[in-house]
């Protein structure tokens, strides 16, 4: 039975003892795991039937164990525009990332796998996609910020600027980045405005349109 106000979670991988360890993680956490899938055909027939809140991929599922997870995402997000979807990967893969995001990142989070060893902030990850936010791994966005000095995307930007930059890119709010830089937000929203300015990046409100602002300058290089 479904219990009102908990969030829904459908969960794929095909590791029996992931899913296992994830749904005691989620399930320990508050929210429910509606139903648990091993390849990405099962996966999209339980999305349409269940409607769950959030469903969690692998890029990489049976039969072939290349890009059925890939491909579901895709149609989940396209299929189930209210699902959030949270991507779990063993690598970076910076253009997956790009492909999946679109046009819009709303209830879209990519995360390595190394991630859930945090659980808080494996669970605060999927609470913040289940609720249309978004979530990219700091290692992925690192990736991206060190190709873009190497591009020197990023020369025109102040060591502490760049700092901001990569929370914001992670989905960070103002108020999460001043309190992890230990900063003022009024001192976050200026740095913020001077990023948006030096990279040529339409300023708007909306967290999760910041995060594609963001990560669209990193990766044009």
């Amino acid at each position: 039975m479904t219990t009102p106000g908990r969030t829904r979670v459908l969960l794929a991988e095909d590791s029996a003892l992931l899913r296992a360890g994830l749904t005691h993680v989620l399930e320990h956490a508050g929210m429910e795991v509606v139903g648990v899938a091993g390849d990405a055909d099962r996966l999209l027939t339980l999305v349409a039937e269940l409607l769950p809140d959030l469903a969690v991929t692998d890029i990489r599922m049976p039969p072939t164990q290349t890009t059925e997870g890939l491909r579901a995402a895709r149609h989940i997000r396209r299929d189930h525009p209210g699902i959030g979807v949270l991507v779990l990967s063993q690598h970076v893969e910076t253009e997956t990332l790009f492909e999946l995001l679109g046009d819009d990142p709303a209830g879209f989070g990519y995360l390595l796998k190394d991630r859930i060893a945090d659980v808080a902030e494996f669970t605060a990850a999927v609470r913040r996609v289940a609720s249309g936010g978004s979530v990219i791994d700091p290692d992925v966005v690192a990736r991206l910020v060190a190709r873009g000095r190497r591009d020197r995307t990023l020369d025109r930007l102040t060591d502490r600027e760049r700092d901001v930059l990569g929370l914001m890119a992670q989905g960070r709010s103002n108020p999460a980045i001043a309190r992890a830089l230990v900063l003022s937000d009024k001192t976050v929203e200026t740095h913020v405005g001077h990023i948006f300015s030096k990279l040529g990046i339409e300023s708007t409100g909306q967290e999760h349109r910041r995060v594609l602002a963001v990560l669209t300058a990193l990766g044009r290089g």
